[in-house]
């Protein structure tokens, strides 16, 4: 295996937003706590040291809500060790994806792992746990009810609706079934539909068969899952419910705090008065007047944060140094920093999840059998046509010499005259010469490009086989396909290629079994 570690802003695929944070840009400075490095996190644990936090509440609930699933030595030992001042912890956060859903879902937890197991080793006096908070609570079933395996969206269909986590699972039996036909009769296709039956089959909701899931994959690490759809823990949460939904107290600092922010770039989310949502079974609808204090303190497990919400509730109930998460959510966040202030609460360091792009050895080969370095793949099509063929023509394609030329011949004529009328006639002959040139300049780059067809049709190929869709491979497809080819050392080959703190996009290339 190769890594090419490329910058974020050569590879066409992110946000000026996100650059100008790679590069601690000093315009996003009061948007933020800490720019992300090694040594800042010193100031940060100290920070969120002095923030109380309930701990012993935070243990009992994540013993209760990992009670089912059995856990890792590791893992166990870390949700121990939260009852102690020093540890702490590092959070991402996600959908409720089937299977995972697209790769950067794995990439974000182990881009957590990571982050954690470095703290660590930096601050050894500490314990660093890291978190995977389930969006429990997020009512978009159209974003997580599928996944794209073998480039075909493969989708459970369910009538429910209301937070995704609560939903039960029924039919998915149909798109297990689905699955078994299309993965084969290898160890590892066996090994996967096997975890996969006892994931969705063997539990209640999506929300108890995602912990089971992931917990599988990652919990040799010691990840820590958390569900935020927990009555104990939005007891802790009450005075900033109340806040919010009955003076309205976060609006005008999450306002202003997105108003500065957009002179400069897109605002994410949309801010509202209220930012909770009433969540029953079956609904998660926004919250009309008519709350009482008595509603909110006998039953807080019913109001449900939105996206501007869930991190200052995600804040109170951890004791969070660090969110791992993309370029969206790094957006949204930084919309929150007044609101953190406000609350006196720490706003932790926000870390951009690694970003990988997976190439097997037969790819690599094809691509390099073309003259191309492996940099060369966020170029677009057309770019790489165009190299290809000037890189191998037998003449000379561009005529920029002879328009050159053209452009001198046409300087000295018309300094032969100085009449107006006819200067003008002189300048349109010259521009529709040009015009003639660049056509003909095409039409050789036509002709050319008939002869390379062959060739310029595997550059299409390998470019839909790494960017389905023209996007990024780890926003599309699923793990499934490369863990069939590399088996259980999939995780760690990811694992031991992304580091969190190394601010560049990832291509994992000559990848064998």
């Amino acid at each position: 295996m190769e890594i090419t570690k490329i910058p974020y802003d050569q590879t066409n695929s992110f946000s000026k937003h996100l650059i100008d944070y790679l590069t601690n840009d000093k315009k996003l400075k009061p948007f933020v706590n800490h720019f992300p490095s090694i040594d800042a996190f010193k100031q940060q644990i100290i920070e969120k040291q002095k923030h109380t936090i309930n701990r012993s509440v935070l243990v009992k609930v994540l013993k209760k809500q990992n009670a089912s699933v059995e856990l890792s030595d590791k893992t166990e030992a870390n949700i121990d060790s939260l009852l102690l001042e020093e540890t702490f912890t590092v959070t991402t956060g996600h959908q409720l994806c089937l299977f995972t859903g697209p790769l950067y879902f794995l990439y974000k937890i182990i881009s957590t792992i990571n982050l954690a197991e470095q703290l660590k080793e930096k601050y050894p006096a500490k314990n660093i746990v890291p978190i995977y908070w389930m969006a429990t609570e997020d009512h978009d079933y159209e974003e997580v009810n599928h996944a794209y395996i073998f480039g075909k969206k493969r989708s459970w269909n369910s009538e429910q609706s209301g937070a995704v986590g609560r939903m039960k699972l029924d039919n998915i039996d149909n798109l297990l079934n689905e699955l078994r036909s299309i993965l084969g009769e290898s160890d590892d296709a066996m090994q996967l539909m096997q975890l996969f039956k006892k994931a969705y089959l063997e539990h209640q909701n999506l929300a108890d068969a995602t912990r089971f899931l992931v917990n599988d994959i990652f919990g040799q690490y010691g990840l820590v899952i958390i569900d935020g759809d927990d009555k104990k823990l939005k007891e802790q949460f009450i005075p900033l419910i109340k806040k919010d939904v009955l003076t309205k107290g976060f609006a005008d600092a999450i306002r202003k705090c997105t108003e500065q922010l957009a002179k400069d770039y897109k605002a994410q989310a949309y801010v509202r008065d209220v930012n909770f949502f009433y969540l029953s079974n079956g609904s998660r609808g926004l919250i009309k007047d008519g709350v009482s204090v008595a509603d909110i303190e006998e039953s807080p497990e019913t109001f449900s944060p939105n996206v501007l919400m869930r991190p200052l509730y995600q804040e109170s109930v951890l004791p969070n140094v660090a969110y791992i998460g993309g370029g969206a959510e790094l957006a949204y966040w930084m919309q929150l920093k007044t609101a953190f202030e406000q609350e006196e609460m720490p706003f932790p360091i926000f870390l951009l999840r690694n970003s990988a792009l997976l190439v097997s050895e037969q790819q690599t080969q094809k691509w390099e059998s073309l003259g191309f370095e492996i940099t060369d793949l966020f170029s677009s099509q057309d770019e790489l046509k165009k190299k290809y063929i000037l890189s191998k023509k037998s003449f000379k394609l561009s005529l920029q010499t002879e328009k050159e030329e053209l452009l001198k011949t046409y300087a000295k004529i018309l300094k032969k005259t100085t009449d107006d009328g006819l200067q003008k006639s002189v300048r349109a002959n010259l521009q529709k010469q040009l015009k003639s040139l660049e056509k003909l300049e095409q039409k050789l780059l036509r002709l050319e490009k008939k002869k390379h067809e062959s060739t310029l049709n595997q550059i299409e190929k390998i470019k839909a086989q790494l960017f389905p869709n023209n996007s990024l491979q780890e926003r599309h497809d699923n793990f499934i396909p490369f863990y069939l080819q590399y088996g259980d050392n999939f995780i760690e080959i990811l694992k031991k290629s992304l580091n969190p703190l190394d601010a560049n996009f990832v291509v994992l290339s000559h990848l064998i079994k």
